[in-house]
């Protein structure tokens, strides 16, 4: 075959025709061919052979070689080209449109309002369908982050400790009345709805320094509250991207623990904890009365900076999916080719998937496994969400487990993953005896291929926040 594109090479065929004056029964006669196949030829709906080739140009009173490396074409032609290549696109097919033939009538408007639609549609989808890559890439590049400074934000801390002593905070739990006096002390007032929109949590007006949650969550909206007044002390605006997106929710959620978790109190509590060799985070959580997830997570911030222990945190989904990751004590999570975590699907024989299956899932649950890294100990404790239930993780190296309440447990388990014949491939008599007797309908998570909502990258829905900003905010005199 003439390594050459068929669209183009056609077009030059034909246009050293018509510049010889030759008509195409006339060019037919002249290579044997009928003028149906010499059209196929000349719209490059086929490839050709060197001979054949060869026998064009001398037909053409020209070389193959000319024919091949020829300069520009018409501006017509290289539009005609453009245009039959973007038919033979899958995006084209997809749209179960029929194929428009190239034919003198076709004017180069009609041509050119084609490829700009067909542009449009092809940068709309590109987007979409590079969404999830570009939100895992910017998500590795910020554990990476995390994972140098040790989970540890120095400029954070010094924020909340700045915001509780400005409410006079001395210590123990930090009340809603407390999260109350942080509001005012900004120039906030809190206000219950019934209202909010359902892809919010809460939303800030700035103008009337209001800050709306929902009534049916009062109870429980310290941490929302926070979270959106940190937004406001951090300048934080609409995302420009996705990276921009994580790294706001990361600094949100670091200095709305921070405030919860005072480090100057909860740093000392750790530090006597590990002397005492009592490490726990459920004791840290019911100090502070917050969930087990803050505590971890809260925990994995301080641990390294003022214990000198390195760390690792998982939230796993029941289906074994992860969730949220993070490691500074070289534990191998499962990944996908490019290091992504969130999304793979965890050991069944580590920590996070077994607290599932005993009957210590009421409470903590303690092991020890062999891994291809090295042995690690790591504590689990499951908690329900809207989603189902999770479990938190945190784990360190066996030479750290001493300092921590649970490290003697007689429960040792070996995982060799990612070998697959650790917990990925069934036995083989269960293979023999249900393979070809078997066919599960698979529960698909519509949000593995949901596009990302356009407009904003946080897909909240715009139109009723604003809606919502509208009809709270009372009519001018």
């Amino acid at each position: 075959m003439v390594p050459n594109d068929a669209l183009t090479l056609g077009r030059r065929i034909r246009a050293r025709r018509v510049e010889l004056g030759l008509s195409l029964q006339e060019f037919s006669d002249r290579i044997g061919k009928a003028p149906s196949r010499v059209s196929v030829i000349e719209n490059g709906q086929r490839d050709l052979r060197l001979s054949e080739l060869q026998d064009i140009a001398s037909a053409l009173d020209t070389s193959s070689d000319a024919l091949a490396q020829s300069g520009e074409l018409s501006e017509r032609d290289a539009l005609e080209i453009e245009f039959l290549r973007a038919q033979r696109t899958p995006l084209y097919a997809s749209l179960g449109l029929p194929e428009i033939p190239v034919r003198k009538s076709l004017s180069d408007e009609t041509m050119q309002a084609m490829l700009k639609l067909l542009g449009e549609l092809t940068d709309l989808h590109s987007t979409r369908a590079a969404t999830p890559e570009v939100a895992r890439l910017a998500n590795l590049q910020l554990r990476a982050d995390q994972r140098e400074r040790g989970n540890y934000f120095e400029e954070l801390e010094r924020e909340a400790e700045t915001l509780l002593r400005a409410v006079g905070y001395r210590e123990g739990p930090v009340s809603m009345d407390t999260v109350k006096q942080i509001a005012e002390h900004l120039g906030f007032t809190l206000h219950a709805v019934t209202d909010l929109p359902y892809s919010t949590r809460s939303i800030t007006d700035s103008e009337r320094m209001r800050v709306y949650l929902s009534a049916s969550g009062v109870s429980r909206s310290r941490s929302v509250v926070l979270q959106a007044l940190a937004a406001h002390v951090l300048g934080k605006r609409e995302p420009v991207d996705y990276g921009d997106l994580l790294q706001q929710r990361v600094e949100t959620n670091y200095l709305t623990g921070a405030i919860l978790m005072p480090e100057s109190s909860a740093a000392p509590l750790l530090r006597a904890s590990k002397q005492r060799r009592d490490l726990s985070i459920e004791e840290f959580r019911g100090h502070y009365g917050v969930t087990y997830e803050t505590a971890a997570h809260r925990f994995s911030n301080l641990a390294t900076q003022h214990l000198e222990i390195p760390v690792h945190f998982l939230k796993v989904h029941e289906s074994g999916a992860v969730l949220k990751a993070y490691e500074n004590d070289s534990v191998l999570f499962p990944t996908d080719a490019l290091g992504n975590v969130e999304g793979q699907i965890v050991c069944r024989w580590w920590s996070a998937r077994q607290v599932f299956t005993t009957d210590q899932r009421i409470g903590t649950y303690s092991q020890y496994t062999d891994k291809p890294a090295g042995t690690y100990w790591c504590t689990s404790q499951v908690e329900s969400g809207p989603g189902g239930s999770y479990s938190i993780s945190v784990g360190t190296k066996f030479s750290e487990a001493k300092w921590f309440r649970g490290r003697d447990t007689t429960v040792r388990l070996r995982s060799d993953c990612p070998n697959p014949s650790c917990c990925r491939e069934p036995e083989e008599e269960l293979v023999e005896r249900w393979g070809e007797r078997s066919y599960p309908s698979a529960r698909m998570n519509s949000s593995l291929l949901a596009a990302m909502p356009t407009g904003t990258f946080t897909g909240v829905d715009r139109v009723a926040v604003l809606e919502f900003l509208q009809r709270h905010t009372p009519e001018s005199p």
